[in-house]
């Protein structure tokens, strides 16, 4: 088991996914990012959590983060018009990280890297060819980290997430389409709504993340997380109607109609390099990943639903609650 673990990037819904996984097994963590504000609303009333500001821009800065941890969890993110600031928030923190010891680093990834998918599924030692511009920053981000693990500085390791849903999980293709279900109006997606796709639900990803960063065997290399199955987009919305006991009501825009509106949103327009992903979708082979750790636990599509629904449905509230008393360690889904 990991000692010290450290979650860079602890706000979004996978650091708070994986803050929840730690809590379950009563381990302590510290959750470093900008705001101590977010961090302390989020994280505050976790006895287990520490809580670290960091200003990836001051070296001392980024070492204070890092210092006492053994394992570095980097969900760092960044706006989707400034992807050019991953490489250098990865060398940033690799440098501080290595300079206080940090044994262990676990990138949170996408499929960017892998471009135009060669086959179906794609395996863990797919090639990686980014045609997007986003597809490039990741895969330089991720180069940065492997080659430290091949020079024997960081042990590294990589998860690939596809796209995500779940409770609380707004930057999604299908967030909005759950609001409006909610509200009895007409669903808006991005289409095509038909190819084949695959979604992981967020609370489903910490556990497994966990489960990698404390296996030996992980580091090294890349894993793939697939989806809890292949779907669409239409059959998850109609899913979400069904539930609901109301009609299906759709309307999809195409790229045409993404980049018309990306004239006035930034992260629309820089959607329109990304609309590939669902009509040539890259759908993940996990297999290996499987061999890896054994048990691999995916929320069916339908009860994911469900509690997405179920939590829309009350108001927010602190993502982390306090923690019981733990003894020791007693074992989802971007």
């Amino acid at each position: 088991m990991a000692g010290k673990v450290a979650l860079f990037g602890a706000s979004g819904v996978i650091g708070q996914s994986v803050a929840n996984a730690l809590k379950a097994e009563g381990r302590p963590y510290r959750v470093v990012g900008r705001s101590r504000g977010s961090l302390e609303s989020e994280f505050g009333a976790d006895p287990l959590a520490e809580v670290v500001t960091w200003n990836p821009d001051d070296p001392a800065s980024v070492r204070e983060a890092a210092r006492g941890v053994d394992t570095l969890i980097y969900m760092v993110g960044v706006n989707y018009w400034q992807f050019h600031l991953h490489p250098q928030l990865m060398r940033k923190t690799l440098d501080g990280a290595i300079a206080e010891g940090v044994k262990h680093v676990v990138l949170i990834g996408t499929v960017y890297p892998y471009g135009l998918p060669r086959t179906t599924p794609v395996r863990d030692d797919h090639p990686r060819e980014p045609n997007s511009f986003k597809g490039r920053m990741r895969k330089e981000q991720e180069d940065l980290l492997l080659a430290e693990h091949a020079a024997g500085r960081i042990q590294a390791t990589i998860l690939r997430l596809p796209d995500f849903y779940g409770p609380h999980v707004e930057r999604s293709f299908l967030h909005r389409a759950f609001v409006a279900a909610l509200a009895g109006k007409r669903a808006q997606l991005i289409g095509p709504i038909d190819p084949p796709h695959e979604f992981i639900f967020v609370p489903d990803v910490g556990p497994i993340v966990l489960k990698l960063m404390d296996e030996p065997r992980a580091y090294g290399r890349s894993w793939n997380l697939a989806g809890a199955g292949v779907t669409t987009q239409r059959e998850m919305i109609a899913e979400a109607y069904r539930q609901l006991g109301r009609p299906m009501k759709l309307s999809t825009m195409g790229k045409g109609m993404v980049r018309f509106i990306g004239l006035f949103d930034p992260f629309m327009r820089e959607l329109v390099e990304m609309h590939y992903l669902l009509t040539t979708p890259v759908l993940m082979d996990d297999s290996e990943l499987r061999h890896l750790l054994g048990d691999v636990p995916k929320t069916p599509y339908a009860e994911g639903i469900r509690q997405t629904l179920a939590a829309m449905k009350e108001p927010r509230t602190a993502t982390v609650s306090p923690a019981p008393a733990a003894t020791g360690r007693p074992r989802p889904t971007p």
